[in-house]
């Protein structure tokens, strides 16, 4: 089972499950699971390979599918899913494959699409860092910038950087994330149009990950989507705005 963070009152309705992207855990979406928590259930999950989850070989959307969906099936049976990037294509590949355990689904910037990037370079920035005798966050840091140059990508990477541990470590499984990396790029191959539940997707202004073929993917996977930009917003749409998102996934969702 995932490692699990449950907030939040019991209600009439189902709990969320919030599940985030790659290289990040279950508080990447702490401000909406405050949010939604007043009146909801929610459970965020740190994604296997992630955090104080198992870790395996097997990084498949399948794979992290079913994950969710024994989260759901120990958590009443039925869940509203909110997913951004990895976690978004995760949430979609539930809905896809196992329609019966969301009621209503939230993806976050991303797409039902095989993109043509990479993240390997980062994966080669955090193998690359020598955490021998690393106490200091800021130390960390400044190892870290000899290979990724944003302080925002730093910032973000070491919040899963384990300094009690000894030595230090990365709380990613690295090694599965880079020979699965073409998979969690891409998108498995699932007939369109298993899930004719309510669905948003969230996509931001200044992002390029839900452009018009991807709007077109979405339409033919997700008939009853509603594709929302947020203006001001990039990939991050959450950190962006999170106000404006927050309020978004909150209406939709009641």
């Amino acid at each position: 089972m995932l490692n699990m963070i449950e907030t939040g009152v019991d209600s009439s309705l189902p709990p969320v499950l919030l599940a985030h992207g790659l290289f990040g855990s279950g508080r990447n979406l702490g401000g909406l699971a405050r949010r939604l928590a007043e009146t909801r259930r929610v459970i965020s999950v740190d994604m296997r390979n992630h955090g104080d989850s198992f870790h395996d070989p097997d990084h498949s959307y399948p794979a992290l599918a079913q994950d969710l969906a024994r989260v759901i099936e120990a958590s009443g049976g039925k869940a509203d899913v909110l997913g951004h990037s990895m976690g978004g294509k995760a949430a979609m590949t539930l809905a896809l494959t196992r329609p019966e355990r969301v009621r209503r689904l939230v993806v976050m910037d991303i797409a039902p699409f095989a993109y043509g990037h990479s993240q390997t370079d980062l994966v080669d920035a955090m193998q690359a860092v020598d955490l021998t005798g690393l106490r200091l966050r800021s130390d960390a840091d400044a190892r870290l910038a000899a290979h990724v140059s944003d302080p925002g990508v730093r910032a973000f990477l070491l919040q899963s950087l384990d300094l009690k541990a000894d030595p230090p470590r990365w709380k990613f499984n690295l090694d599965a994330l880079r020979d699965q990396m073409p998979l969690l790029v891409g998108w498995p191959e699932i007939a369109p149009g298993g899930f004719d539940g309510p669905a948003l997707f969230l996509a931001g202004a200044e992002s390029d990950y839900c452009r018009a073929p991807q709007a077109e993917a979405i339409r033919r996977h997700f008939p009853q989507a509603e594709i929302r930009v947020i203006e001001r917003a990039g990939h991050w749409l959450h950190a962006d705005r999170p106000a404006e998102v927050a309020a978004a996934v909150e209406a939709f969702l009641a």
